[in-house]
């Protein structure tokens, strides 16, 4: 049984919840905000002190590189927003299509998109995927989405705001965190080197693709 601290309880859930919420762990500044530290630097003390409890497992390298692991208490851990190589074979149960490059117009599951077919184990998702999607550039860096990983989409027609999606504004699909103010939708890029994409719900021919709920990294 791992004892944590009120504060660290008070963290572990808050992670929990931004996982539930938006497909994603929080990042330092937003732990800190949340819970009013002064800096990041007091919420990476208490990150570090729930990693030596064994609680969650940390990433070095990205802003939101935060794991949960299984706790004494029975409960399991979404492991959206954690990359993870593919898995061993005799694993595999769960057959997905792996999107490429998509051509301008045309359905994101048409079958010239789909370059192969993986069989991966289901438990890896938060939610059932119904496609990989190649990902390329890098205007979601910071939330650890890097170009040629593969990202895990299910597939909708709403988002809520924070999560992670993949949208078509006229001939583009593009992965974004979605926000939605009005008619005005802002999709919103992890990476100070992009500009957010804003476009009007009934015009300029956007439509949600899907739902970030997974990420797998093919290790070299």
């Amino acid at each position: 049984m791992i004892k944590l601290t009120a504060r660290q309880e008070q963290i572990l859930r808050l992670i929990r919840e931004a996982i539930d919420n938006t497909g994603f762990p929080p990042t330092r500044a937003e732990i800190a905000a949340e819970l009013g530290f002064r800096s990041a630097n007091a919420a990476e003390e208490h990150l570090q002190a729930l990693a030596r409890k064994g609680a969650i497992e940390i990433s070095p390298g990205t802003s939101r590189g935060i794991r949960l692991r299984d706790m004494a208490s029975g409960d399991v851990p979404s492991r959206v927003g954690t990359q993870m190589a593919l898995p061993h074979p005799h694993l595999m149960q769960l057959s997905l299509p792996l999107v490429g490059r998509v051509a301008a117009g045309s359905p994101i599951l048409a079958q010239e998109h789909i370059e192969t077919t993986y069989n991966v184990d289901p438990s890896l998702f938060s939610a059932k995927p119904d496609y990989l999607l190649k990902v390329r550039g890098l205007s979601m860096r910071d939330v650890g989405i890097l170009d040629g990983d593969l990202l895990a989409v299910k597939k909708i027609d709403s988002a809520k705001n924070g999560q992670i999606v993949v949208a078509r504004i006229g001939d583009d699909v593009t992965v974004k965190r979605f926000k939605k103010t009005g008619s005005l939708i802002e999709l919103l890029p992890e990476n100070p080197d992009f500009e957010p994409i804003r476009v009007e719900e009934e015009r300029d021919g956007f439509a949600l693709e899907g739902l970030a709920v997974g990420l797998l990294r093919a290790w070299g």
